[in-house]
Order: structure tokens, then C-alpha cells, then sequence
């Protein structure tokens, strides 16, 4: 670790603690019509309970002090056009001397803590698997790193973030990991670094923009087939039961994500049924527990630069909803890998995803949703273990780290 690193420790001072406890005491609650249930979002029962717990039964110090066994650090990263960021992040070294370099990052409404379950699968040793150097950051605006401060931080930037993280690292050539806004960072990062840099990466949240006869003529008359195609109703069945039902919060965040920012920042049981939502929805039957949803909220609400920062990604990503997610962007030839997890509720036509890039690898799993490095670790993991490990597509994609002892 070079020196420019400096090793960060959580520490939330007490009377911000004492401030939200102040606050959920002070909650006031809407009504809620009869028989309601996730209709209309987040049930008042449910959101009542989590806010008492908060109030009177979680330990944030209990989570702090969990938090503060990974080994995390902070740097400052220049952004052409936009200055100097400090970016927070994890970095979990292998004791493989040439595991390979992982770059492992985030989407919303998760954080940094995502990657926490993969630490000790994908860092461990064996004659039988590759293991890898893990960093995973903060992206600018979440957890514990510093937000821009003006507009037109787009997609580039963000991976221009991640990207000289690694590079800052000693890593010049590394493999990339990401789902939801990971997977979208991950999609401009192949593009400004794909070969040079990320030697190969792998989603599992693998979503492109709709094919168009110039862009994709195969795969725009494979759609044309829908109406005599049971599977590919299927896909764009689920695909319009996300963009009719799920997708309110997406349009909200790209368009007005300050108006959005008053209530997040002000209100802790506000910012509660807000990604507790999302939490629900997305996940494939995961038994989340009081302190698991409340420590993820926590993080939000004790954030470097505040609950709100992050609906801007949205914004910045989209130009305020005036194009696509990845407007700039197209296929590359860096090596990509995809994990279908059944309850991710962002699914497309499969064949889709080779508007991505070059693929490779593919699995199927049979359970698991749209957190699945928190969801189902072992599954997640496995797919990075046969993908760069002896007998996989893309062994040895690192010159000189296997990830073998």
C-alpha cells in the first residue's frame, strides 16, 4: 500500500447519533388505504416496526465497530474537469502473492458493504481456485466519499474514478466485477479501459440498450418474432412489468433529484421507506433482519456527503433523463462474463447481452436477485472462480496473476 493511502476508520460522532435518534422520535406517519399491502410501497406496519427498532433497539457502534474490521482506506483522485475527489475504499489483499487484481464495485441504493460477504470467499486460498486482491470503493457521493460538486459528472467520470484507483494501486491490469449502477460504471469503463486496463470483467445485472436494425440487425428481427416466440414474451413481459411498476423511483432520480434530496436529508424514516422498498422488491426471498436492513440504512443516512448525494448519480448518468444510461457507449471486445439470478427484476432478453461486449461465460442460477453478492455470495463468487480459474475462459487474462498458490 503506497503511502498516498491513508487508513480510514468509521467514527460517527455521538450527537449525530443522538440527532437521528431525536428524529425518529419526532416521526410522523401517513395514512395508509385499507388492504394496501406493496401496492402503493412500503407498508405503514412494516416501516413503523424498523423505525422503532432504529429508534430503540439497534447499535450503530456494534455496526461500526463490524465496519471497522475491514480494512478500508481514502485517497484523493483527480477528475478531469472537476478537481480532486477523496474516494473511500475497501482493499482486501489475498496472501496469494499473484491473486488476481479485483475491482469490485457497487450499485444503488447498496454500498460499499456489498462486497463484504465476497471478502473471505474470493481472498481465500486453494489448489483448487484462483483467489483475488479485492478493492471495492465508495462511488463519489455514497458511503464515505466525497461528492462533485457540480454538474456534468457523467458516466466516464465515474469510471475514470475507479479506474485510477486501480492504476493508484499498482494494478495496471485488473478484472472488473459489478451489478446495477456497477454494471452501467462497468459498461464506460470498458469502453475508456477495456483491454488496456480491465483485461476482462464480469455483471450480474447484464442490461443493454433495445437493439435497432443498424445497430443489431439479427437481434432486431429476433425481436420481430415476439408474437410467435413464447421465451422472448416471457423476457419483455418481465421487462414491462419492471418499467410500469418499478421504475418511478429511476425517473424521479434522473429528473429531480434535489427536489427528491430535501425529504432523504431531512428525514430519516424518509430515507428508511425509500430504499427499504427497493430492498424488498429486488431480492429473491432473502430473509432480510432488522439490523441488516438498518445498518444499510445507516450507512446512507451517516454518509460523507449525505443521504441525498447519490440520487444524482441518476442525473449525471442520464443527463436529467434526456438519453439512455449509456449514451457514448459501445460494444467492446473486452472479455465479459454474466450471471442470470432469477429475481433481478431488471431482465431483458438474454441474447441481449451480447450488444455488451465480447461474452464468454455464462451461468444460470437458481436462486438469488439483485444484491447477489450480498444475497448469495458462494454463487457470485463461483461464477469469478470458474470464469479466471484453470479451465475457464479467461485464465491467465493477467499476465503474471493467476490467483494459484
Amino acid at each position: 500500500m503506497g503511502s498516498w493511502a491513508r487508513p480510514f476508520t468509521v467514527a460517527v460522532p455521538d450527537a449525530d447519533i443522538e440527532l437521528l435518534r431525536k428524529k425518529l422520535e419526532l416521526a410522523t406517519f401517513p395514512d395508509e388505504l385499507q388492504g394496501a399491502g406493496w401496492d402503493y410501497g412500503a407498508p405503514l406496519a412494516d416501516i413503523k416496526r424498523l423505525t422503532t427498532y432504529w429508534k430503540d433497539s439497534f447499535d450503530w457502534r456494534k455496526s461500526e465497530k463490524a465496519i471497522n474490521e475491514l480494512p478500508q482506506f481514502t485517497t484523493d483522485i483527480e477528475v478531469d474537469g472537476f478537481g480532486s475527489l477523496n474516494i473511500h475504499f475497501v482493499h482486501q489483499k489475498s496472501k496469494v502473492e499473484n491473486a488476481i487484481p479485483l475491482l469490485f464495485v457497487h450499485g444503488w441504493p447498496g454500498h460499499f458493504l456489498e462486497v463484504r460477504k465476497l471478502l473471505p470467499i474470493l481472498t481465500s486460498e486453494s489448489p483448487d481456485h484462483p483467489s483475488f486482491h479485492v478493492v471495492a470503493p465508495s462511488l463519489p457521493g455514497f458511503g464515505f466519499s466525497e461528492a462533485p460538486n457540480k454538474p456534468g459528472f457523467g458516466g466516464f467520470q465515474y469510471a475514470e474514478v475507479v479506474n485510477k484507483l486501480m492504476l493508484s494501486l499498482g494494478y495496471d491490469e485488473y478484472v472488473y466485477q459489478g451489478g446495477d449502477l456497477g454494471h452501467v460504471v462497468g459498461v464506460y469503463a470498458t469502453n475508456a479501459y477495456g483491454n488496456k486496463h480491465i483485461k476482462a470483467w464480469h455483471t450480474n445485472m447484464p442490461f443493454y440498450r433495445a437493439p435497432t436494425l443498424f445497430s443489431n440487425p439479427l437481434l432486431f428481427l429476433e425481436m420481430l418474432t415476439t408474437p410467435f416466440n413464447t421465451r422472448m414474451q416471457e423476457q419483455f413481459a418481465a421487462a414491462k412489468r419492471f418499467r410500469t411498476k418499478g421504475m418511478g423511483y429511476f425517473v424521479l432520480q434522473a429528473t429531480k433529484p434535489q427536489t427528491l434530496g430535501y425529504s432523504l436529508a431531512d428525514s430519516p424514516v424518509g430515507l428508511l421507506a425509500w430504499i427499504y422498498e427497493k430492498l424488498h422488491k429486488a431480492v429473491d426471498k432473502y430473509p432480510w433482519t432488522e439490523n441488516e436492513v438498518l445498518e444499510w440504512i445507516s450507512v446512507y443516512w451517516f454518509s460523507r456527503a449525505g443521504p441525498a448525494a447519490p440520487q444524482h448519480m441518476y442525473y449525471g448518468l442520464t443527463h436529467g433523463n434526456e438519453h439512455d444510461l449509456f449514451e457514448g457507449t459501445r460494444w467492446t471486445s473486452t472479455p465479459l462474463g454474466v450471471g442470470f439470478f432469477p429475481g433481478e427484476p431488471v431482465r431483458l432478453p438474454k441474447s441481449w447481452v451480447h450488444m455488451i461486449g465480447k461474452v464468454l461465460f455464462e451461468s444460470e442460477h437458481d436462486a438469488g436477485g439483485h444484491f447477489a453478492a450480498f444475497e448469495q455470495p458462494a454463487r457470485l463468487a463461483g461464477d469469478l472462480q470458474k470464469m479466471f480459474g484453470k479451465g475457464g475462459p479467461v485464465y491467465g487474462i493477467v499476465p503474471g496473476k493467476d490467483g494459484y498458490v
